[in-house]
């Protein structure tokens, strides 16, 4: 429990930014999740800190796009959101990386320690009827589950490479194979889901299930 929170759910940052989202869905979804309280917040307000939560928060959850590798000696705004991004993984707060968020800052190393892509070259398919096999039953995210087709936008992308927890995957022609996956960045869980992108998604009750258990299990609470 943080000093700031005073609660015994899990908090949430989940920062957006540079990528347009179906806004009543999206926070339909994330108000359906039991035992989570999330704030949403541009990657400018994470990054600027005015109520010094950063730290606090259990997990941090990301689903923006930025394109551009943070440069410290580009001004202040640069310096401050690199500054930011490199102190995750100090601590076990927990990270999430959310469907397009998987793309972003396609130039930094760091970014893709953290998922786990080596190669994040990608194309994308809108509206595919997208099959979901279970790669792991037993896993608590994914415990009880079974397959399921939803439709969603795809990634053409790499796989989650050497570390990675697979979870999820599809033998879609237009996606990716991994699906979801869990690994360890520095001292944090992440757990990484490349679904998401509209209210076709965001309604799926498997899809929340999926979110919602991956967000306890980077807090340490599943």
């Amino acid at each position: 429990m943080s000093d700031l929170f005073h609660t015994d759910r899990v908090t949430v940052a989940v920062v957006t930014g540079q990528h347009p989202f179906e806004v009543p869905g999206f926070h339909h979804c994330f108000r359906s999740l039991p035992g989570i309280d999330y704030y949403p917040q541009h990657m400018e307000d994470y990054v600027a800190d005015v109520a010094h939560a950063r730290q606090q928060y259990d997990v941090v959850l990301f689903y923006n796009f930025h394109q551009q590798t943070p440069d410290p000696n580009a001004g202040p705004a640069q310096a401050a959101m690199r500054q930011a991004l490199e102190e995750l993984g100090e601590t076990n707060q927990g990270i999430v990386v959310l469907h397009h968020a998987l793309l972003a800052f396609p130039g930094w190393q760091l970014w893709t320690d953290i998922m786990g892509i080596p190669d994040r070259r990608f194309g994308f398919y809108h509206d595919e009827r997208v099959y979901t096999e279970i790669a792991d039953p037993n896993h608590p995210i994914t415990q009880g589950l079974s397959p399921w087709e939803m439709v969603d936008e795809t990634y053409t992308m790499d796989d989650a490479g050497e570390g990675s927890h697979i979870l999820l995957t599809t033998n879609h022609p237009r996606s990716m194979h991994t699906l979801a996956w869990t690994r360890q960045y520095r001292n944090a869980r992440v757990f990484c889901y490349e679904g998401g992108h509209d209210n076709q998604t965001f309604t799926n009750p498997n899809f929340r299930t999926v979110l919602g258990r991956g967000i306890l299990w980077a807090a340490g609470r599943l």
